[in-house]
């Protein structure tokens, strides 16, 4: 099932008989799943369900046990560790619970760091960060330290980092957990916003109904499962 009338029909990731195991732990077993460009998914699920686990493989940061992750049809354990970084960095923008933020740096650094790393010039860097600031609303935090923000307020820096290097997919690991219901409430209008005005593929794990109902596609796991899926408009609306 497809969530739009003019989505691709060659996805941006698709996800073949994924199996993960943990020692005798079986994470995941045997999911498949296509995501298409454009489109903003949910992956529900109860802790221990693997959706976090998903997440993980589907971005490249962790092999399948068995199965298979193509990313626009490219599968990363083919590329060499350096291709693999560069896959990652262009074309994936990651958005985790616990922001990841470097404590040493301010947000304009921080946000600044993954097109420093992909060996654009500073000038480049600061423009771009800057510009994603205004668009995020974080501008006069630019110069402060993450221990200085509000929960809100980093994970906006995150977003702003994650999108530095212009990626088409965004994946979200609970961006919403460590934030209050007003605070979640933008960060999931922030994603819709991307989806709908800039065309970018979004897909968040979380365990919050409210945070899924933003979402188009809604993917629920059971024991490393794909146990019920179902398609709303309620993003496009």
């Amino acid at each position: 099932m497809e969530t739009t009338d003019n989505l691709s029909p060659v996805p941006v990731i698709e996800a073949r008989g994924l199996v993960k195991h943990f020692g005798q732990t079986k994470a995941l077993d045997g999911v498949d799943l296509r995501i298409h460009q454009g489109s903003f998914t949910a992956v529900m699920g109860a802790s221990g369900s693997g959706k976090s686990t998903l997440l993980h493989l589907l971005a490249g940061l962790a092999a399948p046990t068995a199965g298979t992750v193509l990313i626009e049809g490219v599968d990363p354990r083919t590329l060499s560790d350096a291709k693999l970084t560069r896959l990652r960095r262009r074309k994936i923008g990651l958005v985790f619970q616990d922001f990841n933020l470097i404590p040493q740096l301010t947000a304009l650094e921080n946000i600044m760091l993954p097109l420093l790393a992909d060996g654009k010039g500073k000038r480049l860097a600061k423009e771009r960060a800057c510009l994603l600031a205004e668009t995020l609303g974080i501008v006069p935090q630019l110069g402060q330290r993450p221990d200085t923000l509000s929960g809100g307020q980093r994970q906006r820096v995150t977003i702003a980092r994650a999108l530095s290097m212009d990626p088409a997919i965004i994946l979200a690991d609970e961006p919403t957990g460590n934030l209050d219901s007003a605070a979640g409430g933008q960060i999931c209008e922030i994603f819709d916003r991307l989806c709908r005005e800039e065309n970018r593929t979004i897909l968040i794990v979380t365990h919050d109904e409210t945070v899924a109902s933003w979402a188009e596609r809604v993917i629920t796991l059971k024991d490393g499962k794909i146990a019920e899926e179902k398609i709303t408009r309620a993003a496009r609306s």
